[in-house]
């Protein structure tokens, strides 16, 4: 593996290459991309495609990437655009792009924007409100669990978060109704520490989740685009809009094992399937 830094204008974008670049076998590389998490949630997923070069970043003003536009949101057309950039530095594009979360946000926003960067697409539950019938609830219960954050911490808003999450079906009256958990329902700490900066629970994240699909201009690519989902997800947020954004596409969502973290190794505190997951990844990345 060997660590790059991308100088852009308003970030310096760190990434790894494991892999020759040029590709030995004239393969293209393979591009995998999370938000808000960083490079470190794809080790399990790097060691099992040995005979790929695989590329892992992190996303700005995330791990090692410093910002210096002084912007703390994370916009997906923003991500899209650093993404391209790093994509026209490896020089090896089309590329292949595994996005998984708000990372397949950002990689919708790149298709639409750059659409011969990437030949394939496999989009892991992207959690984008639009493609919902119960939006606007969704968008209630998301402001609920963030206004968890700000008045009490950490693990009030991480509480909420997976209560919303773990919901399974549309957002109800009954749900929205309801006292939002204990934190320590869940295992997590009700102390305060002070911190209001978490990507994932404050609303530096809400263009994510806000994030309209241009369904037109994404048909009209020629990427071709896998939306995938987990089997443990499917009745849960990100699997329903998942399902909802493939149904949009006019295809049937792929099912991928385990849940929204799924490729995700036992270091991350989180584990999927990550051998089955790979496997399930490698079949569709070859089935072009």
């Amino acid at each position: 593996m060997t660590q790059h830094t991308l100088e852009l204008p308003d970030v310096d974008l760190v990434y790894d290459v494991h892999g020759p670049l040029p590709t030995a076998d004239g393969r293209r590389p393979l591009v995998m991309i999370g938000q808000p998490m960083d490079a470190s949630g794809f080790q399990a997923q790097v060691t099992l495609f040995p005979d790929r070069t695989v590329i892992t970043y992190d996303p700005r003003g995330l791990g090692r990437s410093v910002r210096h536009d002084g912007g703390v949101t994370n916009e997906p057309e923003t991500q899209a655009e650093d993404v391209h950039a790093l994509i026209e530095a490896l020089g090896a594009g089309p590329v292949d792009l595994f996005a998984s979360s708000g990372g397949a946000v950002t990689a919708l926003a790149l298709v639409t924007a750059h659409p011969h960067d990437v030949a394939t697409l496999v989009a892991h539950e992207p959690p984008i409100d639009a493609v919902l019938p119960d939006a606007e609830a969704a968008r209630r219960a998301r402001a609920a669990y963030t206004r968890a954050y700000q008045d009490r911490g950490w693990g009030a808003g991480m509480a909420g978060f997976l209560a919303m999450t773990s919901w399974e079906g549309e957002f109800t009256e009954e749900f929205l109704a309801q006292p939002l958990p204990d934190p320590a329902a869940f295992g997590m700490p009700a102390d305060d520490d002070g911190s209001r900066d978490d990507p994932l629970l404050s609303e530096r994240s809400w263009a994510v989740v806000d994030y309209t699909p241009d369904i037109a201009a994404l048909q009209a690519a020629p990427t071709r685009i896998v939306v995938a989902v987990g089997e443990e997800s499917l009745t849960g947020y990100t699997g329903r809009t998942a399902l909802a954004l493939a149904e949009r596409l006019g295809q049937q969502a792929t099912v991928f094992p385990s849940h929204h973290g799924g490729f995700l190794g036992g270091e991350s505190g989180y584990a999927g399937q990550p051998e089955a997951f790979a496997a399930t990844l490698r079949e569709v990345l070859d089935a072009e």
